[in-house]
């Protein structure tokens, strides 16, 4: 693996790995927590900002900053492992992560990470989760 490998990024992801995977029923927003969007999209966000990435399904990740905004991707093509493993890794130069950068699946094969499927991403959209009403 290269050495920019951005791990980091993907460490508080690996560790929801770690949770009871679910299956992905093909909608993109199946277990994905409601949300409102509050802004525009936005091509890139710092990565020194994220607080994790949280994996909801091949198709979507959910962003939460530093900050307490949350940024939700969903990708245009489902990313073939992504809602199993729920740990992904990108590389970069820069300290931003961006719409038009690939990340690819971290695999867990006899306790040692290995790269998968490599996805595109898409714009980063500011949303807020939607709290469920009490019954």
């Amino acid at each position: 693996m290269p050495a920019r490998l951005a791990l980091l990024a993907a460490l508080p992801v690996m560790l929801a790995g770690c949770a009871a995977s679910q299956q992905d029923t093909g909608n993109p927003a199946a277990k994905a927590p409601a949300i409102k969007v509050v802004g525009e999209e936005q091509s890139c966000i710092p990565r020194s900002q994220i607080r994790q990435s949280v994996v909801r399904n091949d198709q979507i990740i959910d962003f939460e900053m530093r900050n307490g905004k949350v940024y939700r991707v969903t990708m245009p093509t489902r990313c073939p492992g992504l809602g199993f493993e729920r740990a992904f890794a990108f590389e970069t130069s820069i300290d931003q992560m961006c719409g038009a950068d690939i990340i690819y699946v971290l695999m867990n094969v006899g306790g040692v990470p290995q790269r998968g499927a490599g996805c595109g991403l898409a714009p980063f959209v500011p949303v807020e989760y939607v709290k469920e009403p009490k019954s």
